[in-house]
């Protein structure tokens, strides 16, 4: 420092640009653009539904990166229906369940091989504590109706879930009265690139961003609740695994495999374009159309109501978002 004149050494004029930074949600959100508009008005009704599931108390279990040879649009689609969970995901199917030599499994029974069977796939999102607080639950009377049995058994684990996580003094909502406000989808997308899969008091969240046209960086993280008393070491990035990567909990790993060969079909000389349902695949139809709005240089006004109706749960129909025409059943190829 001192080969250095003192007036080159001003504090002020050392410090790094400033970005434009907002917080959210226990993330800190950065945007390169300082005429946007503000992170909440480009993140409803998605910031409002999990502030009231409060998801600035969750924290970070482990966080893991992927590097996938795919396009992040490809990426991100692929989580953006549900359709494809019964040959990606047979495993979480109830005729998946082990029969058995009795009779068959109660409803209990049943919500509990789910519970397990996510938790494990996932190695969160269904949090351990959770299922064990259902196991304490599984031999209640319940009613012979089935729709009213699956209403007492959500509502008495909902409760007990509840319950057993305040008295250690975590900050959860009442699950309860999140049903009552129809607060009950199991995923929800924040446009551009980012996914909260709450179930009961935990979560798995996705981030998936693009390295170049044919590689993306998906990162996963598993939240949940903690005590506030309770220390955890500071999360730190993870280096990237590859998608085959053994260590992947085996539902990430089921989804990353067929991911590369979707990549490769794209490339093909037959494929002209990608055929949606306008009743489920709605959501990778506008979410493909906003991107076009802001390639086209559409002004915010016009972005920003079409952003809102984008930040949705999944298996949505496709909806006029003000300036330009649904694509109907047809979607470009414009991942190549």
């Amino acid at each position: 420092p001192e080969e250095f004149d003192e007036h080159n050494l001003d504090p002020e004029d050392l410090r790094l640009v400033p970005v434009r930074c907002e917080l959210w949600g226990g993330c800190a959100w950065i945007n390169l653009d300082d005429n946007a508009p503000a992170f909440r008005d480009c993140f409803e009704p998605f910031a409002s539904i999990y502030d009231a599931w409060k998801v600035e108390s969750l924290r970070v279990e482990w966080w893991q990166s992927c590097r996938l040879p795919v396009n992040w649009k490809l990426a991100t689609a692929a989580f953006m229906e549900g359709y494809h969970v019964p040959q990606t995901h047979p495993q979480l199917l109830p005729s998946s369940q082990p029969a058995t030599a009795s009779k068959p499994p109660g409803l209990a029974q049943t919500n509990l091989y789910f519970m397990r069977t996510l938790g494990e796939g996932m190695a969160g999102m269904t949090h351990e504590n959770d299922v064990r607080i259902a196991e304490g639950l599984q031999d209640m009377e319940l009613p012979a109706d089935p729709a009213a049995a699956m209403a007492l058994w959500r509502s008495t684990l909902n409760d007990a879930i509840v319950g057993w996580h305040r008295a250690r003094g975590c900050d959860i909502p009442d699950l309860n009265e999140l049903q009552r406000q129809g607060i009950t989808e199991a995923i929800n997308f924040g446009f551009p690139h980012y996914f909260v899969l709450p179930q009961y008091s935990s979560a798995s969240s996705y981030r998936i961003r693009p390295l170049g046209p044919e590689e993306t960086l998906f990162e996963i993280w598993s939240l949940t609740r903690i005590p506030p008393d309770q220390i955890t070491g500071k999360p730190t990035p993870p280096e990237p695994m590859a998608p085959d990567d053994k260590r992947w909990p085996p539902i990430p790993a089921q989804d990353f495999s067929n991911l590369p060969r979707q990549q490769k079909g794209l490339h093909s000389k037959g494929f002209e374009y990608m055929r949606l349902s306008s009743r489920i695949e709605g959501l990778i139809s506008n979410f493909e159309r906003v991107i076009d709005g802001f390639l086209a240089g559409l002004p915010y006004d016009a972005l920003i109501p079409a952003i809102q109706r984008t930040n949705t749960t999944i298996d949505v129909p496709i909806v006029d978002l003000g300036f330009t025409a649904p694509l109907g059943t047809q979607a470009p190829a414009a991942a190549r």
